[in-house]
């Protein structure tokens, strides 16, 4: 596989970001959370190595906002 992409929503309730992949053979997915994009970033990097073997992993794992996040600048 060379690529996947998970779908992130922010969780307004928690303030967390919310990743999720559903893997389209219909074989699961993978769904994880991070309190800020630094965090998502590693989260999903470690769930993508924990849910494929070595070889069977994506090159590339891009990550798509359901909804533009906005920066609040003080």
């Amino acid at each position: 596989m060379e690529e996947i992409t998970f779908q992130v929503q922010s969780d307004e309730q928690s303030g967390c970001f919310v990743a999720w992949w559903d893997d389209s053979d219909g074989a699961g997915g993978i769904t994880t959370q991070g309190n800020d994009l630094r965090d998502l970033q590693q989260q999903v990097t470690e769930a993508v190595a924990v849910h494929f073997d070595g070889s069977a992993a994506p090159r590339r794992i891009r990550i798509h906002f359901v909804s533009d996040p906005v920066l609040v600048q003080a």
